[in-house]
C-alpha cells in the first residue's frame, strides 16, 4: 500500500508543542512522546511511540479498565458461559450488554446468558469480612437456576484488595458440582494500565482452562477460527455469512456468537486469523506453540481489505476450487458495493476525520473511510502498545515494565500428543519467500498518510484541541467522547457499540458504513449545533505546579 503525505494546515509539531504547554513540565515530556507526527522511511520505519503506559491522574481518559477487557470484551459475547462478577453491583452492570454484543441461539431453548447482569452484590460487610461465602453462594443458585456447561468468576477492584482468591472458589465449586468447568479470572480494574491487561488476563485463562477440553472438531475442509471479532452490532453475523458463501468452515469466533463448545474444540482447526490484534495476539501465539496452528493479520472492515483478507485465508488453503469459489463471491459483492460507493464518493470525498478508538479500529476503520474518500489526520488506541501503532517487528525492543509483570506469563510448550504443525517450516519459509506473511502485524502508522498525527490515550482536553486546530468533518471515538463532541457542531460516530447501528464489517457491513457517514457529513443538523459554554462561558485556570 502506498501512503500519501497529508500537509495539516497547522504543523503536527506545532499542535504538540502548544497542546503540552499546559501541562507539568513532567507531564508534558511524556505526553510529547506519545503524541507522533506520522514519518515514514525505507518502506514501513516510523517514529517510536510510548505506549501501554499509565495515564496520569485528573486527566479524563478514554480508556477502560482491567475489568472491562476481560469481561467487557473478551468473554463478553459468549452466551453459554454463565459469567458472574464478583464484586459491588455498580461493576455489574457494566456485564449486562452495554456494548451490544449480538448472538443467535441454534434454537429457542439453547443457552444464551447474556441477558442477565449476573453480581455478587458485595456490600460493605463483605467487604470488611470478606465475600468468598457469598460467591459460592451466587455459584450455588446460578447452578440450581440454570445448570450451566461453564462458569466465569471475575474480580473487579474491591475483590483484590480485600484478597477474597476467586480461584479457591473456583476450584472448591468444581468439586461440588462435577461436569461443570468453574474459572476465575483476576481482572481487577487497577491492574495493568487499562482494558489491555484485561485482555491478556482472559487470553491466558481461556487458554489453560477452556481450549483444547473437547478434541471433536466440526466437520468441513477448510476449518478456521476467527480471532478478535466481537459481534458488535452483528459484524460477525455478517463475516459467517460471507465464509459460508466461500465454503470455508468457521469452528470458532472469539468470541462474538459464541459457545463454550467451540472454544474448547478450536484447537482443533487448521487456521487462525486475527482481526484485533491487540486483545488477543497471546491466544493466537499460544495456540501455535501449543497445537501448531499458525495464525496471521486480517482486516475484515472495509470491502476491498474484507476481500484481500479472504483472498488470503483461500491462498493459505492452496485450493484451486476454494481460491475459484472466493472469487467469484468477491466479484459478486464489490459489484453492489461499488454502486453505493460511487454514488456516495462525491459527497464525502476530501472530508477530514479523526479516529480514537480501542483494539485495531483506529486502524481499520481509516481503510473504510479512505474508500469514500474520507482523510484521517489524526488517530490513536486508547490501550495499545507499541507494536499496534509501529508493528510487530519492535516487540523484541519493547521493555517490559512494573505494570506489564503484574499480567501472568505463561510458558507454553508444544502438546505430546495434540502438536501438530499445519505448515512445515519449509513451506513456511517458501510461502514467505512468495510474500505470504505469518504472525505479523505491520501496524496502523504505516498506513495513515504521512504528515498526520498519531495520539496514544488521547483525552478529552487534547480531542478538544484537535478541533479547535484543524475543525475535522468527522470525529469516531467513544461514548464519554460523544456529546462533548456534538456540542460543537461536529458529527460523532460511536465506534465501540455503533450507535445502535451495524454491522459494519465485510461486505453489507460496508455499505451500511458509507451510508451511515453519507448522512452524519451531510446532515445540516450539526451546523445549528452550539456549544452551551459559547454562550455562556465557565472561568478558566491555568494548571498550577511547582517549577
Amino acid at each position: 500500500m502506498e501512503t500519501e503525505l497529508y500537509q495539516l494546515p497547522i504543523s503536527g509539531e506545532q499542535f504538540r508543542d502548544d497542546v503540552v504547554e499546559s501541562y507539568s513540565p513532567k507531564l508534558a515530556k511524556k505526553r510529547k512522546r506519545q503524541i507522533v507526527v506520522n514519518k515514514i522511511e525505507n518502506g514501513d520505519t516510523v517514529p517510536e511511540i510510548m505506549a501501554n503506559t499509565r495515564t496520569a491522574p485528573g486527566i479524563i481518559s478514554m480508556r477502560g479498565c482491567a475489568y472491562a477487557g476481560c469481561k467487557g470484551v473478551v468473554l463478553g459475547p459468549t452466551r453459554d458461559i454463565l459469567q458472574i462478577t464478583h464484586g459491588p453491583i455498580g461493576c455489574g452492570f457494566y456485564s449486562w450488554l452495554t456494548r451490544r454484543n449480538k448472538t443467535r441461539p441454534t434454537s429457542p431453548d439453547a443457552e444464551n446468558y447474556m441477558n442477565y447482569a449476573m453480581s455478587t452484590d458485595l456490600q460493605e460487610d463483605e467487604i470488611v469480612f470478606g465475600g468468598e461465602k457469598k460467591l459460592m453462594a451466587a455459584i450455588d443458585e446460578a447452578v440450581a437456576l440454570f445448570h450451566p456447561r461453564a462458569i466465569g468468576i471475575f474480580a473487579t477492584c474491591p475483590v483484590g484488595l480485600i484478597g477474597d482468591d476467586v480461584h479457591a472458589v473456583a476450584r472448591a465449586a468444581e468439586e461440588k458440582y462435577p461436569g461443570i468447568n468453574i474459572f476465575g479470572f483476576s481482572c481487577e480494574g487497577y491492574k495493568g494500565v487499562s482494558q489491555s491487561a484485561g485482555h491478556h488476563i482472559a487470553n491466558n485463562k481461556v487458554f489453560t482452562d477452556v481450549v483444547g477440553q473437547i478434541d471433536k472438531s466440526k466437520e468441513g475442509k477448510f476449518r478456521l477460527n476467527i480471532l478478535g471479532e466481537y459481534n458488535i452490532g452483528g459484524d460477525a453475523f455478517e463475516i459467517e455469512r460471507i465464509a459460508e458463501a466461500c465454503g470455508l468452515t468457521l469452528h470458532s469466533t472469539f468470541s462474538g456468537n459464541s459457545i463454550y463448545d467451540e472454544f474448547a474444540s478450536s484447537h482443533t482447526a487448521d487456521l487462525n486469523v486475527v482481526m484485533c490484534h491487540r486483545s488477543i495476539n497471546y491466544l493466537a501465539e499460544m495456540m501455535e506453540s501449543k497445537y501448531g496452528i499458525p495464525w496471521f493479520k486480517v482486516n475484515l472492515v472495509g470491502a476491498e481489505t474484507t476481500a484481500k483478507s479472504f483472498r488470503k485465508i483461500a491462498k493459505f488453503f492452496n485450493d484451486p476450487e476454494l481460491i475459484e469459489r472466493t472469487e467469484k463471491v468477491i466479484e459478486t459483492e464489490l459489484a453492489i458495493v461499488q454502486k453505493v460507493r460511487d454514488e456516495i464518493k462525491p459527497r464525502c470525498e476530501g472530508k477530514t476525520a479523526i479516529i480514537f478508538v480501542g483494539g485495531s479500529r483506529a486502524h481499520h476503520y481509516q481503510d473504510l473511510l479512505r474508500e469514500i474518500g474520507v482523510v484521517t489526520i489524526a488517530a490513536g488506541y486508547e490501550f495499545a502498545h507499541r507494536d499496534d501503532y509501529e508493528g510487530r517487528k519492535v516487540l523484541p525492543n519493547i521493555v517490559v515494565d512494573a505494570d506489564s509483570r503484574n499480567i501472568e506469563e505463561l510458558t507454553v510448550t508444544p502438546d505430546e500428543t495434540r502438536y501438530n504443525p499445519r505448515i512445515s517450516e519449509e513451506q513456511k519459509i517458501e510461502r514467505e519467500a512468495d510474500g505470504f506473511t505469518f504472525s505479523d502485524y505491520r501496524g496502523m502508522m504505516p498506513e495513515m498518510p504521512i504528515g498526520t498525527l498519531v495520539i496514544d490515550d488521547c483525552n478529552q482536553f487534547e480531542i478538544e484541541k484537535l478541533i479547535e486546530y484543524y475543525h475535522p468533518d468527522l470525529v469516531c471515538a467513544g461514548i464519554k467522547e460523544k456529546y462533548i463532541v456534538q456540542k460543537q457542531g461536529i458529527p460523532m460516530k460511536q465506534l465501540h457499540s455503533y450507535d445502535y447501528m451495524g454491522p459494519f464489517a465485510g461486505f453489507k457491513g460496508a455499505v451500511n458504513f458509507y451510508r451511515e457517514i453519507d448522512r452524519l457529513l451531510n446532515c445540516n443538523a450539526f451546523k445549528f449545533a452550539k456549544a452551551p459554554w459559547d454562550e455562556s462561558p465557565e472561568l478558566t485556570a491555568t494548571y498550577g505546579y511547582n517549577s
